[in-house]
């Protein structure tokens, strides 16, 4: 396999690696075939360990609440508002379109998903949104 030239103690030894096998080499010395053990040196990690405080939640952090507005249209995607088709107290039908909204450069219908009357109107034409904002709110 592997050949190396070592001096020890002034003595030139010729040392071919034969075999290793698990932690068993089998050397070839000067001629003479030797089986040796080799042990493993355990190399310490330089990275150092990141070591953080546990989180510990305030009461009622991370719960989800629930909103007791009525139903909310929320919007689907980022984006403008580009037009609203309906004002406070209209009564919409479920698939009526309740506003435009343009996003990637396209204009999308907003419907309604169910039957109501409008009980508030939480954005205005222009207005930038994100996903999940709301935009009306139903009873």
């Amino acid at each position: 396999m592997k050949k190396f030239d070592f001096t020890i103690r002034g003595n030139k030894y010729k040392v071919q690696i034969k075999d290793i096998e698990d932690n068993i080499a089998t050397l070839d010395v000067n001629g003479t075939s030797f089986e040796v053990e080799i042990h493993k040196e355990v190399k310490k990690v330089k990275t150092p360990k990141l070591v953080r405080k546990e989180v510990k939640l305030k009461p009622g952090e991370g719960l989800i609440k629930k909103s007791d507005k009525g139903n909310v249209v929320k919007s689907p995607l980022p984006g403008n508002i580009f037009k609203i088709n309906v004002s406070v107290g209209d009564s919409v039908k479920k698939g009526d379109v309740l506003l435009v909204m343009e996003a990637m450069k396209m204009e999308n219908n907003i419907l309604a998903e169910k039957d109501g009357t409008i009980k508030e109107i939480k954005v205005n034409v222009t207005d930038a949104v994100l996903q999940n904002d709301v935009l009306l709110v139903l009873e």
